[in-house]
C-alpha cells in the first residue's frame, strides 16, 4: 500500500484547500492510501523556544507522520501570490534540528496542489515551493499539475468539494502521483 500524506497549508474550518485534501483521502484507489493532516497547533517558529524547549508535540507529530509517509502531497492555498507564512513555517520547523531534516526530507517524493478562489489556481504558490523542496533534498513529480481555479463554485459552504470533474482530475493526479512515490521506492 502506497502511503501518502497530505497536508493542508491553511487553517481556517471551511478552507478550500482542506477540502482538496479530505476529498484526496477519500479517494478509492487500489493499493493508496491518503491520510490528512492540517498546521493547527504549530506555533510560530522561535529558535529560543527550540533551544530552551526542544520541538513542540505538534511539529513532532507532523515529522513523524512524514516519516512513515512514502509521499508528501503539499496542498497549497496562495496568499499575495506565495506561499502561506503558516504553511512555510511548518516546514521549517519540521526542519529543525538540522540533523532530523534528513530523515523527514530527503529523497521524499513530493507532489502539490492547490485550490484558489482566484482565476489562476494556485500556480504562483506552487512555483515558491520549488527552491524550498530543491534545498530539503525532496523528489518533486512533475508529471501532473493540480490547480483548481474559482474554487468558491466547486466546494459547499462546508468545505466539501462537489464538482465531479475536479474529483476526477484529482483522483488521475493522485494515481500519478502514487506510481511515481511507488516507482521511486522500487
Amino acid at each position: 500500500m502506497t502511503q501518502i500524506l497530505a497536508i493542508s497549508g491553511s487553517l481556517r474550518r471551511a478552507s478550500f484547500n482542506t477540502g482538496l485534501m479530505r476529498a484526496a483521502e477519500g479517494l478509492d484507489l487500489e493499493g493508496v492510501s491518503v491520510t490528512g493532516t492540517t498546521l493547527h497547533g504549530i506555533p510560530l517558529y522561535d529558535g529560543d523556544v527550540e533551544a530552551n524547549e526542544g520541538i513542540p508535540a505538534a511539529v513532532s507529530a507532523l515529522k513523524d507522520a512524514m516519516r512513515k509517509a512514502d509521499g508528501v502531497l503539499l496542498v497549497t492555498p496562495e496568499y499575495n501570490n506565495g506561499i502561506p507564512g503558516v504553511f512555510k513555517n511548518a516546514i521549517d520547523w519540521a526542519s529543525r534540528p538540522p540533523a532530523d531534516s534528513a530523515s523527514v526530507f530527503s529523497g521524499r517524493p513530493v507532489a502539490i496542489i492547490g485550490a484558489s478562489p482566484g482565476g489562476f489556481g494556485t500556480i504562483l504558490s506552487q512555483n515558491h515551493w520549488l527552491p524550498v523542496i530543491r534545498t530539503l533534498g525532496m523528489k518533486p513529480w512533475f508529471g501532473g499539475r493540480m490547480l483548481v481555479s474559482k474554487a468558491g463554485g466547486l466546494f459547499d459552504e462546508a468545505g466539501k468539494l462537489t464538482d465531479e470533474g475536479t474529483l476526477t482530475r484529482l483522483s488521475e493526479f493522485i494515481a500519478g502521483f502514487a506510481a511515481f512515490v511507488k516507482s521511486e521506492s522500487a
